[in-house]
């Protein structure tokens, strides 16, 4: 049988039904290419399985044995794959239109292109504006700082963004939907498996960025749930302090030492260090100034001091950038 013109690949972690939704929209909207699906299980439970292969039989399940995270099941599809381009696509994602063909078209005619993929929207069909696709809008985001336009500008002249001629190239694209070419990642490599969860697409990005131009079609659309396959690693409450899930800030310290280097790792820790005096001094000043007990109501602030000792669990194996499996 001859190899099929694009190998998508989902990796399963408690989402079964999602992968079936998902893979009736492909089905529905995908024509004028070949394809196969694999479908690689992180989940210890292997009920899944019959949900999936039930509705599509012709998938090809690949067991992990445990929860391996995104990049190494993604490197397992990717090495059991046969299709000239490859796709990797969120189990929580729906496909509206044959955008499957439009972006292997983009490969196929422009060889400068590394990797494509489109826009994110819901359900309701409203673009993801919050998703980021620069390098220095995610490190600007990174530091804590008040919301005033002095410090917005400040972080901006230090960390300015790219500048592109083509409109559509990014510096990096959502890894919940990235197609590439083989030939492409064999020469930048597969994904990071030191990575367990987060931001190993935006240093897989970095590294397919070096082979070619990352193109972001900005008419072009996918739905993108959010989040199906990741509650288990998402905080709930979110504030000013404590706006980072430690498992995606270890691994987005891990993508800063990585790509950036020992310096703006290292400035990221110190500024989060000198925070936790700060937060805590501040919040207990406005206690004193309304004659309330000066320890009261610091959840916040504790809150934050917890993460911070999270992301120092791995700081030497970060600052070494030493190979390890980064899991909170």
């Amino acid at each position: 049988m001859q190899n099929p013109d694009l190998s998508i690949i989902l990796v399963n972690y408690k989402t079964p039904h999602l992968i079936v939704d998902c893979l009736h929209s492909v089905q529905q909207h995908t024509t004028g290419l070949t394809y196969e699906v694999l479908v690689v299980n992180n989940d210890p439970d292997l009920s899944g399985k019959a949900v999936v292969l039930n509705a599509f039989p012709t998938t090809r399940w690949i067991e992990m044995g445990y929860n391996s995270g995104f990049s190494r099941a993604n490197n397992r599809g990717i090495d059991e794959s046969k299709g000239r381009l490859v796709l990797l696509l969120n189990s929580d994602t729906l496909l509206i239109d044959n955008v499957l063909k439009r972006c292997a078209d983009v490969l196929d005619s422009r060889p400068e292109v590394a990797a494509v993929g489109p826009m994110q929207i819901n359900r309701e069909g409203k673009v993801h504006t919050e998703a980021y696709d620069g390098f220095s809008q995610l490190r600007r985001y990174f530091f804590i700082l008040p919301t005033s336009g002095f410090f917005r500008r400040m972080l901006l002249r230090f960390l300015p963004d790219n500048q592109y001629i083509d409109p559509n190239q990014v510096d990096w694209l959502i890894g919940s939907f990235i197609m590439t070419r083989r030939e492409t990642i064999r020469k930048a490599g597969k994904l990071d498996e030191n990575f367990f969860m987060y931001a190993e697409d935006v240093e897989w990005c970095w590294r397919l960025g070096q082979q070619g131009k990352m193109l972001l079609l900005r008419d072009a659309f996918y739905i993108h749930l959010e989040y199906g396959s990741s509650t288990d690693y998402q905080e709930r409450k979110v504030t000013h302090i404590n706006r980072f899930k430690p498992q995606m800030h270890v691994s987005n310290l891990l993508w800063v030492r990585k790509q950036f280097g020992i310096g703006a790792y290292l400035l990221l820790m110190l500024h989060y260090l000198t925070l936790i005096p700060i937060v805590f001094g501040w919040k207990i000043g406005v206690n004193l100034l309304k004659f309330r007990n000066p320890f009261a109501e610091l959840d916040n602030q504790r809150e934050f001091a917890r993460q911070v000792g999270i992301f120092l669990r791995f700081f030497w194996k970060t600052l070494r950038n030493q190979k390890d499996f980064y899991k909170v």
